[in-house]
């Protein structure tokens, strides 16, 4: 069975997984997605042009 990311298969993708839990550990990989989330909301926060990541409010124009 295919998946549609990237034509990646199911085969592929538990190759993947095993080699990062081989490489990080079991205890690394929740620091890391908490990493990845903050970069992803870091990114998020600058496409929509907030400057403070704190403020989630909407920036206010000046017309």
């Amino acid at each position: 069975m295919k998946l549609l990311l990237f034509g990646i298969g199911t085969g592929e993708i538990v190759l993947i997984v095993l080699v990062v839990l081989i490489l990080f550990g079991g205890k690394k990989i929740p620091e890391l997605m908490k990493g990845v989330g903050r970069g992803v909301k870091s990114f998020r926060d600058g496409m929509n042009g907030t400057d403070d990541p704190k403020d989630d409010s909407v920036p206010k124009s000046d017309n």
